[in-house]
């Protein structure tokens, strides 16, 4: 079915890497698609805080408004969100250049992924040696988490009193309206009065409909939290990698020394067989030496390369975690400034209606 679909009319012209600028027209997307770019995204630019997708079904909404995946008003900010999705990734400085977005946004859209690279970044890691900055990042994406839950929570605890609140104005309408039909002198005042209520108790719905764009924004960064613990993970498991290569490095080491020198310091499968069979001829010795000397040299260079790579990841992370946290600063800032003046505009309209109605009431 297409109705999780989203037409996409985001660039004139898309920016190739061979310098090409190529038009491009609507394409249909389905949401799996979007899923399939962002895992691959993941797998292949595992340093990276990848910018979320929204959310496939509603949740922290307010129980007037539909939580249904196919209702008309989420499928539009879903949307929007998947909109936002794609210019993330636009504005990114590396992942704008990839060509699997480029193809994304302008060809029909196959690849083959091989998710042992997700079961890998999904998998659980007990390092002996982890790196706090990374411990305290995870921590933290936690504790975000947690916030903008809550947050969104309390959010949706008071959408439902405000909406309770505005829609009881509408029975002061109904009140004015029936009382202004006994009295003469008095009955315009009382009926100006209650179209004042009525019209402020229906404009509630809109009001927080709007507001539900707000909520947007924050789930987006609610979602970015997972983001931040996916380069946690990669990390945790590059660095069991490591210590893996330098334990299994240690052990051939302590072999060879114990094969040289003839004296075994640890119980071992081998030394129980020799006490059994005999000694090895000095030639099955020195072959066993050889070969375990070739393996050390090559664990050495498979240990050096580990650190290399995981430097550089530590490197590449950083930076791009500090770019994650200017964005985060400045778009958190501007959703709640945006916020708060929603709040204090619908204030000011609720205290426009009380001073329209006055003056109605001046008039009886």
């Amino acid at each position: 079915m297409y109705e999780t679909c989203v037409v996409l009319f985001l660039f004139r012209s898309v920016e190739h890497t061979d310098g090409q600028s190529v038009l491009t027209d609507s394409l249909w997307r389905r949401y799996s698609e979007f899923e399939l770019l962002r895992s691959y995204l993941l797998v292949y630019y595992p340093h990276i805080v990848v910018p979320p997708l929204p959310e496939k079904r509603a949740e922290f909404v307010w129980h007037k408004l539909s939580a249904d995946n196919m209702d008309p008003d989420f499928v539009e900010r879903r949307r929007i969100g998947l909109e936002n999705f794609l210019l993330r990734i636009a504005s990114h400085p590396i992942l704008c250049r990839d060509k699997i977005f480029y193809l994304f946004l302008t060809q029909v859209f196959f690849f083959y992924l091989a998710d042992s690279r997700l079961k890998a970044l999904n998998a659980t890691f007990r390092v002996k040696n982890p790196d706090k900055r990374f411990t305290d990042l995870k921590h933290y994406s936690d504790e975000l988490q947690s916030v903008i839950s809550h947050l969104l929570r309390v959010r949706a605890r008071v959408a439902d009193r405000l909406y309770g609140v505005y829609k009881v104005h509408g029975n002061y309408g109904r009140v004015f309206s029936e009382w202004s039909a006994i009295e003469k002198e008095m009955g315009d005042g009382l009926q100006s009065a209650g179209h004042h209520m009525d019209v402020y108790a229906s404009s509630i719905d809109d009001i927080l409909e709007d507001e539900e764009h707000y909520a947007d924004q924050l789930k987006e960064y609610l979602f970015y939290a997972e983001a931040l613990r996916a380069v946690c993970r990669k990390h945790e498991l590059m660095q069991y990698d490591l210590e893996m290569a330098a334990q299994d490095l240690a052990s051939k080491k302590q072999q060879c020394e114990e094969l040289a020198t003839g004296t075994v310091r640890t119980f071992s499968l081998k030394g129980m067989t020799t006490k059994l069979f005999g000694q090895e001829t000095p030639e099955q010795r020195e072959a066993r030496i050889k070969v375990l000397e070739e393996q050390i040299n090559e664990g050495e260079q498979q240990l050096k390369s580990k650190n290399l790579e995981g430097r550089e990841f530590v490197k590449n992370a950083w930076a791009d975690i500090e770019r994650f946290k200017e964005q985060k600063n400045r778009d958190l800032k501007e959703a709640l400034i945006s916020y708060a003046v929603m709040q204090i505009s619908m204030c000011k309209k609720g205290i426009q209606v009380w001073t329209n109605a006055k003056e109605c009431f001046s008039k009886m």
